[in-house]
């Protein structure tokens, strides 16, 4: 094809498009008229021979060509961008909002301490908590470009994510204080009670449970909920028993722990972005106070 008459500026519409999946809140993001962002999607339409946006019942979905081309697309525009080098914005400057996938631990632990930060410093920079869905939904959606940062479980891989190691977490078996089981807590205590899992699928059933099961014993999942931050006041109100990681745990008053009474595997947590924003300044600079704060 003949680059020459390719109009860089139709690649970044398309981006916009591909995100949004809907020609007027495209056209918002961009500034742009939407018989404008209209006419450049039928122009990107013409370019690459697919309809791209196909309309359903009251909305938008994307082509598979489309949903192939979001990152291809992303990695392209951000190259460009890193080539033009534009001068760097001041903190107190930049306008830019950054979508953070996490679950609820950490996020009660760093997501106010971090918006502390910004409004002194970056009060331009706003952020978009999204719904956790787990780590393999988090690693897609750094590679498409749907997130901009996750705090996840993300061990290496090859792929093009970058990866800072956080913090390497540890369960506590958590119960309201004065429990009938905190007196000589062991692994029959344990078992005679209903457990509160924390699954954002509503699994009922964890490695733990598989670990009991070669031990031939089992327990009782009484309550699973999508959070841990549920958790607490639910075991000051009952003789459910749960697993909580320490640093959660350490966040709510009222509350015993003791050791697990059987090996329980902890986990390494991570921050990551794709390394196509390596040189994204706001990113750089919300990504450091993560790690300051969960460090």
């Amino acid at each position: 094809m003949n680059l020459r008459a390719l109009d860089l500026n139709l690649l970044v519409v398309l981006d916009a498009l591909l995100d949004e999946a809907h020609v007027s809140r495209a056209a918002d993001r961009l500034g742009l008229s939407q018989p404008a962002a209209s006419a450049a999607l039928q122009r990107c339409r013409h370019l690459f021979r697919d309809e791209l946006l196909e309309r359903g019942r009251g909305t938008m979905y994307l082509t598979a060509k489309a949903e192939a081309l979001r990152a291809p697309l992303k990695s392209l525009l951000a190259g460009v961008t890193e080539l033009v080098d534009p001068p760097q914005v001041p903190l107190a400057e930049m306008r830019q909002t950054l979508r953070i996938t996490t679950a609820d631990y950490p996020a009660l632990i760093v997501i106010a301490p971090l918006q502390q930060e910004l409004q002194r410093a970056a009060p331009g920079i706003d952020l978009v908590i999204q719904p956790w869905h787990g780590a393999d939904a988090a690693r897609a959606a750094l590679m498409d470009g749907s997130s901009d940062l996750a705090i996840s479980v993300l061990p290496p891989a090859e792929d093009d994510l970058h990866r800072e190691e956080l913090l390497t977490e540890h369960y506590l078996a958590a119960m309201r204080i004065g429990h009938p089981a905190a007196d000589g807590f062991d692994l029959e205590a344990w078992l005679a009670y209903p457990h509160i899992l924390v699954s954002g699928r509503g699994d009922t059933r964890t490695p733990i449970d598989a670990e009991l099961a070669n031990r031939g014993l089992s327990r009782r999942a009484g309550l699973v909920v999508p959070s841990f931050q549920m958790v607490p006041e639910l075991l000051r109100g009952s003789d459910m028993i749960a697993l909580l990681p320490s640093r959660v745990l350490a966040e709510f008053a009222g509350l015993a722990s003791f050791p697990p009474p059987l090996p329980t595997p902890g986990f390494t947590l991570h921050l990551a972005w794709h390394r196509r924003r390596a040189k994204d300044a706001a990113l750089q600079y919300v990504a450091g106070i993560l790690v300051r704060l969960l460090r």
